[in-house]
């Protein structure tokens, strides 16, 4: 028997990463971003950010 045969589930696991809470876990957005000094491009940016979030989130679902 292979080595990969005993370390097929635990591999599967390190995306997810089961042991860490939900609430503790990152969204991955991790740029501070203030309306107030936005410009036009730095609204539409975010439009679209919002629009594939959204996208993605339907498709995972």
């Amino acid at each position: 028997m292979g080595r990969s045969h005993g370390h097929k589930t635990r591999d599967r696991n390190k995306a997810s990463l089961p042991q860490v809470p939900k609430n503790m876990k990152s969204d991955g957005i991790d740029v501070e971003f203030n309306p107030e000094l936005a410009d036009q491009a730095d609204l539409e940016a975010l439009a679209r950010s919002r629009a594939a979030d959204g996208r993605a989130k339907k498709y995972r679902k």
